[in-house]
């Protein structure tokens, strides 16, 4: 089966690519030639892109935000992460990116990360995310409907209670 670009993946689609259990969401991409380094692989800053790119798609596709900062939307701001290079990455090589919501609290929660190539896992990123007001004075509570989609779809656990 080809592997379809810049759209979510199906499960069935993730498990035909290696990755069990499937991820809430996944998509795919190809390593572009301005993405390598003097060393003729992916520089690792483009992870990080890579990570941010889908974490950006995860946040408006669970309704925690629209558009970047516009309106009553939350400040989505990275508290902590940690970044784990498994395998390195070259030219025209296809890749899938996951997200998974793994916990949450009242207004942050924790997202793990993962950089699937050829079948094998070649970088994963935990990460703990804070939600802010729009003005950044304040914390602003995780909805309720976000809430019940991190159990429902993601599988994460509540740590507020």
């Amino acid at each position: 089966m080809d592997l379809i670009y810049h759209s979510p993946l199906s499960p069935e689609m993730q498990a035909q690519f290696g990755i069990t259990p499937p991820a809430p969401l996944a998509m795919a991409d190809k390593v572009r030639f301005s993405e390598l380094d003097v060393l003729n692989h992916v520089n690792n800053a483009v992870y990080m892109q890579w990570f941010e790119r889908l974490r950006i798609r995860y946040t408006q596709d669970w309704q925690l935000s629209r558009c970047m900062g516009e309106g009553d939307d939350p400040r989505i701001v990275i508290r902590s992460g940690q970044i784990h290079y498994r395998q390195e990455m070259r030219m025209d090589e296809n890749y899938i990116v996951t997200c998974a919501c793994t916990a949450f609290r009242r207004t942050s929660f924790s997202l793990a990360q993962q950089l699937w190539a050829g079948g094998t896992l070649r970088a994963t990123f935990d990460c703990v995310l804070v939600l802010l007001t729009s003005d950044g004075s304040a914390r602003y509570p995780i909805p309720a409907h976000v809430r019940r989609r991190f159990e429902d779809v993601d599988g994460a656990r509540n740590d507020a209670i």
